[in-house]
């Protein structure tokens, strides 16, 4: 977790990174729910260090989602990672049932 001064008001980062495309309108929804602002939302090639979009591409495929969320309070972004890493861990497991 990083720590960011901004106009002697404290905010608090934490990253995201190979968010799958399927849980990407779920974790935004979540973000906003609970007071965290999207800073950053980028695209990064799998193959290319130095590709890098902004933007979703026409053709996500070979692509890791990265996204920064900010808050002015951590408990927040823990309870969103919290959160995350469960859904992550749940649907894993969903997905070895299935398998068998």
């Amino acid at each position: 977790m990083l720590i960011d001064k901004i106009q002697d008001k404290q905010y608090f980062y934490t990253e995201f990174k190979n968010v799958t495309k399927d849980l990407l309108p779920w974790l935004e929804n979540l973000a906003w729910e609970c007071r965290c602002k999207i800073e950053k939302k980028e695209w990064k090639s799998k193959y290319n260090n130095y590709v890098i979009y902004d933007y979703e591409p026409f053709c996500s495929d070979g692509f890791e989602i990265n996204i920064t969320l900010s808050s002015r309070m951590s408990e927040y972004l823990n309870f969103v990672r919290f959160l995350y890493e469960n859904k992550v861990r749940t649907l894993m497991y969903l997905k070895t049932c299935l398998s068998l």
